[in-house]
């Protein structure tokens, strides 16, 4: 039975390197790709002025909550207890405010994440379909991204396909 087993194990690993042999390997770099397509970097900025402005909403309204909570401090013991509490509430109320909009446009979901979908995923599948049209083209079965695999010590330059994507894409 031992023997049968050793025997069975034997063939399968001997197929699976003649397979493995089969496999046709390509690599790309993603980060390079995308450095040298204009249409990324002029997304890129959108989403970066974008996101500055909101900031500065944010940093705007958060400087004002500031101001509220400094003045009440201030004033705190010259008003009665239904405008210390008036005061309190509108405060908290700017605070949840300023948390809001962080959120609104930072968040998951936020405006930065959608606006980054509609900018950045139709160049992605860009990419994507040129390396597939590439892979089909030139029979490879792995395309692997090198600057994602920080296991990779070392890889041909033979095997990178990085520019021919960026031709295919019409960068280069």
């Amino acid at each position: 039975m031992k023997k049968l087993f050793i025997i069975v194990c034997a063939a399968m690993l001997a197929c699976g390197m003649t397979f493995a042999k089969d496999q046709s390997i390509a690599y790309v770099d993603m980060t390079y790709i995308l450095k040298n397509l204009p249409q990324y970097e002029q997304a890129n900025e959108q989403l970066t002025l974008l996101s500055r402005r909101w900031q500065k909403e944010i940093d705007a309204a958060a400087q004002e909550a500031r101001v509220m909570a400094s003045n009440y401090q201030t004033e705190q013991i010259f008003l009665s207890d239904a405008m210390r509490r008036q005061r309190e509430e509108e405060i908290v109320k700017k605070e949840q405010d300023v948390l809001e909009l962080k959120r609104k446009y930072f968040g998951q979901e936020g405006e930065l994440y959608k606006k980054r979908e509609a900018l950045i995923k139709p160049i992605q599948d860009e990419i994507y379909n040129a390396i597939q049209e590439l892979a089909d083209l030139k029979r490879i079965d792995i395309v692997k991204d090198r600057s994602a695999d920080p296991a990779l010590l070392y890889m041909s330059s033979k095997l990178d396909i990085s520019d021919q994507v960026l031709q295919k894409l019409g960068a280069k």
